[in-house]
């Protein structure tokens, strides 16, 4: 009995699983497919040249993880990256990780890193749920590239809310004497240069997005991207307020360092001078000559010789001193 033959969707669409590498995932809704590639290599690059009209150049910058946020438009589609702050509890740093995606009228292309948590989160949402893959591809690819950013926005307002806890518990360091804040300040102040430089490029790529993903919805976007422009633009005024607040904390904490320095100066100088006649009789009679008064009596001369060297020393060193401004 003749087996029945299978139809050519379905074989085109074994042909295309049987394609795809490990580290390539797909979830498609009507003609548009979000390709999610993690940690890519020459091996996802080369899939991703003989399938789509990128350009060499941009698959080359997507193995790379030090090029500067940029738009790239071409005449079938936009080549965008990103970059968004990581933080690591282990070496409690912000760190950036670097997001290339690619827009065209019917597909999504995304590469990273893997290290941010949420991007991966949001693809196995939409794989894994008819509601939540309806809610970010119904409208096109411009609109899910605007769902990926904007969760990733999101995310960075959490990470704003532990700079401003931190700020809050370097504040209390600062005042509180028994505590070394220097340190404290300094990772503060490297943890919120690193957000503003990535908050920087970030604002000025995707305000420029919207013209660029326009062609590829059917919907109007400028709301939403001037929406996450906002979000944006308050995430930097936060950390512009950190910034400020850092400085002065910076300035208070010398201040206040200066200060106990000079209590415990004063009080060793107390002690000091306390001592000092003490030091100079034991100096003076522990010396192996005769002196007036001692033991074994010896001639004035040699007591007079010592305090005319010892005096002409003093005054050279006093005269030194007052010559270079230190007194």
């Amino acid at each position: 009995m003749p087996q029945k033959q299978p139809t050519q969707s379905v074989a085109n669409v074994s042909a295309v699983n049987q394609e795809l590498t490990p580290n390539i995932e797909s979830v498609t809704l009507g003609d548009l497919t979000w390709l999610n590639i993690e940690k890519p290599t020459s091996q996802e690059t080369e899939y991703l040249a003989q399938h789509y009209p990128f350009h060499t150049l941009d698959l080359d910058d997507t193995l790379s993880h030090i090029q500067r946020p940029k738009i790239d438009e071409y005449e079938d589609y936009v080549f965008v990256v990103l970059h968004f702050p990581v933080w690591h509890r282990e070496t409690q740093m912000a760190t950036t990780s670097q997001i290339s995606i690619f827009v065209g009228k019917n597909y999504v292309v995304s590469l990273h890193s893997g290290e941010i948590r949420l991007l991966r989160e949001l693809f196995q949402n939409c794989k894994n749920s008819d509601t939540t893959r309806q809610e970010n591809m119904i409208n096109g690819s411009a609109f899910l590239v605007y769902r990926i950013i904007d969760t990733m926005v999101d995310r960075t307002f959490t990470i704003i809310d532990r700079i401003l806890s931190w700020t809050d518990s370097v504040e209390n360091a600062v005042f509180d004497e028994n505590v070394e804040a220097a340190v404290e300040i300094a990772r503060l102040r490297r943890d919120v240069i690193t957000h503003r430089r990535i908050i920087w490029s970030l604002r000025s790529v995707v305000g420029e997005l919207e013209s660029k993903l326009r062609r590829f919805s059917p919907v109007d976007l400028e709301v939403y991207f001037g929406d996450v422009v906002d979000h944006l633009n308050k995430i930097w005024d936060t950390l512009d307020e950190a910034r400020e607040t850092i400085e002065v904390f910076k300035d208070a904490d010398y201040i206040l360092s200066n200060e106990r320095l000079g209590r415990i100066m004063r009080v060793l100088t107390v002690l000091a001078t306390v001592v000092l006649p003490f030091l100079i009789l034991s100096s003076l009679y522990g010396m192996n000559v005769h002196m007036p008064g001692s033991i074994t009596q010896g001639s004035h001369l040699t007591f007079w010789i010592l305090m005319i060297v010892m005096a002409v020393t003093a005054g050279g060193m006093l005269w030194f001193f007052r010559r270079k401004r230190w007194i």
